[in-house]
């Protein structure tokens, strides 16, 4: 089983609105997000919400995925990692962690990343485009307590760091998996590159 959990939970200030909740598409940011999770071969798809949760859980009403509360999700990206790992069952294989303001992400993407996971022995598989990691990421279950209990500092970078052995960088045919959203202007050319592609 691999489960997918979506970082929704952010204060969205640089952008001057929650993100989460634009639109985008048919739907919102953080609906079309989970709706690539959904079409892929990723078995439960778990969202993080904090700040505006009761809206951000309500975009995603109708929609097949588990809602987690982060009462901490003002102490940073991490606090909502832990709140979805504590929140998974135990009988999980892989864990991916997907950014909620990352709408630029195909199932097609999820997929490939599944597939390069399987098919090699390396316990952590990072997206790599033009030398630069992004999300999402994905990793063995076996690396959950050790998450849930350290780099409070650093984040899951802390993670591949500690493991360079055990990580494969896989090459993404886009920059999609670099290309989160935090300002207007990276709204607005998520929304353009959606045009182009519809």
């Amino acid at each position: 089983m691999i489960r997918a959990i979506v970082l929704g939970a952010g204060e969205s200030r640089r952008m001057g609105a929650q993100k989460m909740l634009l639109p985008f598409g048919s739907a919102t940011v953080i609906a079309h997000v989970v709706d690539q999770l959904l079409n892929s071969a990723i078995d439960q798809v778990l969202v993080v919400v904090g700040h505006a949760g009761d809206s951000v859980a309500e975009a995603l009403s109708g929609r097949a995925v588990d809602i987690v509360h982060n009462p901490d999700y003002k102490s940073g990206m991490l606090s909502s990692v832990r709140c979805g790992l504590r929140a998974l069952p135990e009988q999980c294989s892989a864990i991916m962690v997907a950014l909620g303001d990352q709408p630029a992400i195909t199932t097609g993407l999820i997929d490939e990343l599944l597939q390069t996971f399987a098919r090699n022995d390396k316990g952590i598989v990072t997206p790599l485009f033009q030398g630069k990691r992004g999300h999402p990421l994905l990793f063995s279950e076996r690396y959950r307590a050790e998450i849930l209990t350290h780099y409070d500092d650093v984040g899951l970078r802390g993670l591949l760091h500690a493991h360079p052995d055990d990580v494969f960088e896989w090459a993404a045919p886009t920059a999609a998996v670099l290309s989160d959203m935090d300002y207007p202007d990276d709204y607005r050319r998520a929304l353009a590159a959606l045009e182009s592609r519809e």
